[in-house]
């Protein structure tokens, strides 16, 4: 199978990301296209979505997953960004390399399970490697059983784990995964990329 992959610009790339977080009822507050712009307009960044056509009528080609990345900068001054950084220190190395943070991104519920979200990976590592990021990090919790199941698949490693006092499905997992050629050697989904303005 061959994944169509499309890459959009910050404009466009915000208002569709808006648009396919109503598919996602697992997140409880779904980001709008002017914090999607707010985030991502002064640093490098990678808006991906997968489109697929419906079953009931091929004719019709539906975004199906979506994956958003950005540069994570050692002196970030956005609350939240210096907030991730504090608790990576230690961690990750961020003196004098590129580091991509995961962002967002999700497959809907009855699209689950075909690669998608693989082929978006993959796509997201090899735009990274060729833009000289050095790691990749994500953040996610531990109740996420797919998402951390997934990226174990995708040969992401624990860097570090901060238990929730009273729910342990509550505490937050960070994952990393270094580049190099290695990693692109071992991408495994076939992928047409098509790239959007705006």
């Amino acid at each position: 199978m061959e994944y169509q992959i499309r890459q959009y610009g910050l404009e466009q790339g915000a208002l569709e990301i808006e648009y396919m977080e109503e598919y996602f009822g697992e997140f409880p507050r779904r980001k709008t296209a002017t914090e999607v712009v707010g985030r991502l307009a002064s640093r490098d960044h990678q808006i991906l979505m997968a489109e697929a056509p419906l079953p009931e009528d091929p004719s019709a080609v539906v975004p199906v997953s979506y994956k958003v990345s950005h540069e994570l900068r050692l002196d970030e001054s956005e609350a939240k960004l210096a907030d991730l950084v504090t608790r990576l220190r230690g961690t990750v190395e961020f003196a004098g390399r590129k580091v991509l943070y995961s962002w967002i991104g999700a497959t809907r519920r009855d699209w689950r399970g075909q690669g998608f979200f693989r082929a978006l990976t993959e796509e997201q590592e090899a735009w990274a490697h060729d833009n000289g990021f050095d790691e990749i990090v994500v953040k996610t919790k531990n109740r996420f059983y797919d998402m951390r199941g997934t990226l174990d698949t995708l040969r992401f490693d624990v860097v570090k784990f901060e238990p929730h006092r009273a729910d342990n499905r509550e505490s937050k997992v960070y994952l990393s995964k270094k580049l190099g050629l290695e990693v692109l050697n071992r991408h495994r989904s076939k992928r047409s990329v098509v790239r959007s303005p705006g």
